[in-house]
């Protein structure tokens, strides 16, 4: 498998203030950005370039799409342009980053046509289908098993559904948007494959004639890496190795409830890491000793069940600062 040495080129976290602007700094044109404020109890925001810039989903929330050309009004070649629905001036805020292709295609590998923006570089891709309300299959674009794969409903109250290889058997689900533990539904995930997902007559994955998204990730070397991990209960935590020093990790625990988390390398530039925020809800930042980031990994630093119970289970997803060593020789260090 060919190694990314540059991870930024595809994923990137940038740190703004709110308001109006033409926001820089990301180094591509995003074709999804996340938002979230991370100074009051805002909503978490996500917008893509498949459904349209103005087209808001809220990760924490079962709300359908909104339309607001207030918030980001289009995608530009280092950034995005938003309005004054922006929060406000002096807010502080972060945005995730991906690059999925730039452009839209066709995508007739399953029995349902999708629109697709992928980018088999990175393992990305942003895929929007219409349901059926029978059992079905979606191309994905990704040319490889998608190891995380997110669904949303966008045109009804519903909730964010988080499948894949990296979650458990092909029937099991977790809901980005709450902390329940892992669940199962015979008529969600069906099955996932190098060019398609499988998805039953559920209405959140497959209402018949309602638009749904769905965010696709497959693993690739020195940039992403999904899993699970057992917890040890002990400050002198589980370590996971990914192959690269994490950009952006975030956790959650399957066998109990519990909030799902997330960590980044702008919002905590050492270690520990401890700047975090919760898909599921929208609490303002908070502070918990949770891991280290590491060259190769990360190390949880922390006996509490969120992240490191005795014997506990738990998924994360994790994309990279550096590769642990590029392709050329080239080591990185911890932070």
């Amino acid at each position: 498998m060919a190694q990314i040495n540059k991870p930024t080129d595809y994923f990137n976290t940038i740190l703004t203030a709110g308001g109006a602007q033409s926001i820089t700094g990301v180094g591509f044109q995003p074709d999804l950005v996340w938002n979230k404020r991370r100074d009051d109890t805002s909503d978490h925001h996500l917008n893509d370039a498949v459904r349209g810039a103005t087209k808001l989903l809220y990760p924490n929330q079962t709300l359908a799409e909104q339309t607001n050309a207030n918030f980001i009004s289009s995608f530009d070649s280092d950034g995005f342009t938003t309005g004054s629905g922006y929060w406000t001036g002096g807010a502080s805020i972060v945005a995730w980053n991906w690059l999925a292709s730039n452009t839209t295609a066709s995508n007739t590998d399953g029995s349902i046509t999708s629109t697709v923006s992928a980018n088999t570089t990175s393992g990305f891709s942003i895929v929007s289908y219409t349901g059926t309300g029978a059992n079905a299959t979606v191309g994905h674009g990704l040319n490889s098993v998608p190891k995380i794969v997110i669904i949303k409903n966008r045109d009804r109250t519903s909730g964010w559904h988080v499948g894949g290889d990296a979650i458990g058997s092909v029937n099991q689900y977790l809901n980005l948007n709450d902390t329940n533990a892992i669940d199962s539904a015979g008529t969600g995930f069906q099955s996932f494959s190098s060019t398609t997902f499988g998805i039953g007559s559920d209405t959140d994955w497959n209402a018949s004639g309602e638009s749904i998204i769905a965010y696709c990730f497959s693993e690739k070397k020195g940039f992403s890496k999904f899993g699970s991990y057992t917890g040890n209960g002990s400050a002198d935590g589980t370590f996971v190795y990914t192959g690269f020093k994490p950009a952006f990790v975030i956790l959650k625990i399957t066998n109990s409830t519990n909030n799902w988390h997330m960590y980044d390398n702008k919002r905590d530039t050492y270690n520990v890491a401890d700047a975090v925020l919760y898909p599921n809800t929208s609490g303002a930042e908070g502070t918990d000793t949770t891991a280290d980031f590491l060259s190769n990994g990360f190390k949880l630093r922390t006996s509490i069940n969120f992240a490191n119970g005795s014997g506990d289970s738990y998924i994360y997803m994790a994309f990279a600062e550096n590769p642990f060593v590029t392709s050329g020789g080239i080591p990185t260090t911890a932070r």
